[in-house]
């Protein structure tokens, strides 16, 4: 199809606005958001109920929802549940909190200094790939069985890959943000403090995030193995009597304290970083 001069400018004005459309659409509302992600538990949960009742798998290997609803019910009632809710939460927070602690001014002078880069980043890189479970007998070995060992594989399983996420969020800072504050005279830790590090934390925010789940991984993996509470080992416990609905229950579980604390996470994301609402 042939366009005439006198249609050319309107016909690239449509293909620039065709161009300009977003791909995803209109964002969605926090109520359309939250109806959207309710209805695909409610999917989820369906599928679930439409397996067991039309016994396609033995209830031996899946049971129904309502046996494991029935069984967590039991565990909340003679106080277990909530007995192993608290014990893996503290476990988590304080191996989650010494990792996090450690591993965020190692991580901003990582990308801010190169020699610093250089020095730890290639450790941090080959310790990184070491099987975390590797050192469960380890560090049985070295602090005993206590909660002392389960702090340890958590930060064990966050802490190098921290580093490197943090690292990265400093590096994304323009550049041009540090020849702002060396042409206002500040000096390298001044720059680092006022402008790179508050430049970063946003990132290094949504890492934190995503560290969180690993310590939740991790959590397990630490009770699994000598231990004598936590929902990691009342799974193990569960495995030994082939008592499926207590150990899909505490997945379950694990998988809502998991979500209730990145949804925490996201909400004080949220308020920490208003200002960046409002960016494109």
């Amino acid at each position: 199809m042939t366009i005439s001069p006198a249609t050319a400018p309107a016909a690239r004005s449509k293909r620039a606005a065709g161009a300009a459309r977003p791909i995803a659409g209109a964002p969605l509302t926090r109520r359309q958001y939250v109806t959207i992600s309710v209805l695909g538990f409610i999917a989820l949960l369906a599928v679930w109920t439409a397996i067991t009742v039309s016994e396609l798998v033995n209830p031996l290997f899946l049971p129904s929802p309502i046996a494991v609803v029935q069984k967590l019910g039991e565990q909340a009632a003679n106080g277990e549940l909530w007995a192993d809710i608290g014990v893996s939460t503290y476990r988590v927070m304080v191996g989650f909190l010494a990792s996090t602690v450690l591993a965020v001014p190692l991580g901003v002078l990582c990308g801010s200094l190169a020699r610093v880069e250089a020095a730890v980043e290639p450790i941090i890189d080959f310790i990184r790939y070491m099987p975390v479970v590797a050192f469960v007998p380890l560090t049985i070995l070295w602090v005993g069985t206590d909660d002392t060992q389960k702090f340890l594989i958590i930060f064990l399983g966050t802490f190098f890959q921290q580093v490197l996420l943090f690292s990265d969020a400093v590096r994304r800072v323009p550049v041009s943000y540090r020849n702002l504050g060396a042409t206002l005279g500040l000096t390298r830790t001044q720059i680092l403090v006022r402008i790179i590090f508050p430049a970063a934390l946003p990132r290094i925010w949504d890492a934190l995030r995503i560290s969180l789940g690993w310590a939740w991984t991790w959590l397990v993996v630490a009770e699994l193995v000598a231990a004598t509470s936590g929902m990691g080992y009342r799974i193990t416990q569960a495995q030994r009597f082939l008592e499926t609905d207590l150990i899909i229950g505490y997945v379950i579980v694990l998988g809502l304290l998991g979500l209730i604390f990145d949804q925490i996470m996201r909400a004080l994301g949220r308020n920490f970083f208003r200002y960046l609402k409002g960016r494109s």
